[in-house]
């Protein structure tokens, strides 16, 4: 037992990232019976629409789920009701303050962890009353920090100022990279990519093989202006280059980027003006796989990678 397995009742301290259009109730479920903690992502669904993903990963597992939800959005009082209302026991919230709805969910005897991308904020997150915390590194896909701190420095940095769990998130995708962030003073790890590239992953097909296709330097942070995000390299990354070449203002980088282009580009499947969301550690993922899969083979790379590491 450690101290993510004890919060969360799991038996391995992995969690699922809770990305936008990837993360549904197949793969939440499928990593929650693997052994890890599955999320919903609530970032990429309508109130009505994450209402329904509960009650079905409330039938496909019996194991606990939480799901994630990113606090700019815009239906974010009627989201927050719902998962009262189906029972959810773990909610993970990003992308604003923790002080706005910790309160809220822990009078409901939820358990709440916050994702920061710094130190600072992991201490205002501690300060909120929040149970653990992601930190997610540089590396990691989707949103992430404006500050560029990498995983690696990251975790020790937030390690030295909080008491509570510590979850690290970015550039993990293996059981050697689980262990180091472990090393690093991390109680369990957050894997996003190599979950989007599984079976149960709701991403559009052709998105998950690009993700496979995707080799190092394949990916770049930008759109810092509006909120950064980390895409991989296609046409709609090129536009956005021309445009940077130019000196864009704010409002000539939203044009661009328009409304829904994320869904067009994980969910339809559009690999040239879609936004196509990953992380770095894309690189390292060779091929779509069930979850059940990726997990076992996770866990026994880490325990090897443990007993190497103990003939040093």
């Amino acid at each position: 037992m450690n101290r993510i397995t004890q919060l969360f009742t799991i038996q391995y301290p992995i969690v699922q990232g809770g990305m936008i259009w990837n993360s549904g109730y197949k793969l939440a479920s499928a990593v929650s019976n693997a052994g890890g903690l599955g999320l919903i992502g609530a970032g990429s669904m309508y109130p009505e629409v994450l209402r329904e993903h509960i009650q079905k990963c409330k039938k496909a597992t019996d194991k606990p789920f939480g799901v994630n939800v990113p606090m700019l959005y815009p239906n974010i009082e009627e989201i927050m009701q719902i998962i009262v209302e189906e029972g959810v026991k773990i909610v993970f919230t990003s992308a604003g303050n923790p002080k706005t709805w910790t309160p809220f969910l822990k009078q409901h005897g939820i358990t709440v962890v916050h994702v920061v991308s710094s130190s600072k904020f992991a201490l205002k997150a501690q300060e909120a009353g929040v149970d653990a915390i992601v930190a997610e590194g540089f590396e990691a896909g989707g949103h992430n920090g404006r500050e560029e701190t990498t995983t690696l420095t990251l975790i020790p940095m937030v390690k030295e100022k909080i008491h509570i769990p510590l979850i690290a998130a970015g550039g993990i995708a293996t059981g050697r990279g689980m262990l180091a962030a472990m090393v690093l003073g991390a109680d369990g790890v957050q894997m996003g990519s190599r979950f989007a590239a599984s079976e149960e992953s709701s991403a559009h097909e052709a998105f998950k093989k690009t993700i496979v296709e995707v080799e190092e330097g394949g990916t770049q942070l930008t759109l810092k202006e509006l909120a950064p995000v980390r895409l991989i390299k296609n046409k709609f990354y090129n536009d956005l280059q021309e445009l940077y070449a130019k000196g864009p203002t704010k409002e000539e980088l939203e044009n661009l980027l328009g409304k829904r282009r994320a869904k067009r580009g994980m969910f339809e499947g559009d690999l040239i003006e879609g936004e196509l969301e990953i992380g770095q550690i894309a690189g390292l993922i060779h091929e779509i796989q069930p979850v059940s899969q990726i997990i076992k083979e996770v866990v026994t790379e880490f325990e090897q990678a443990k007993k190497e590491v103990a003939t040093f």
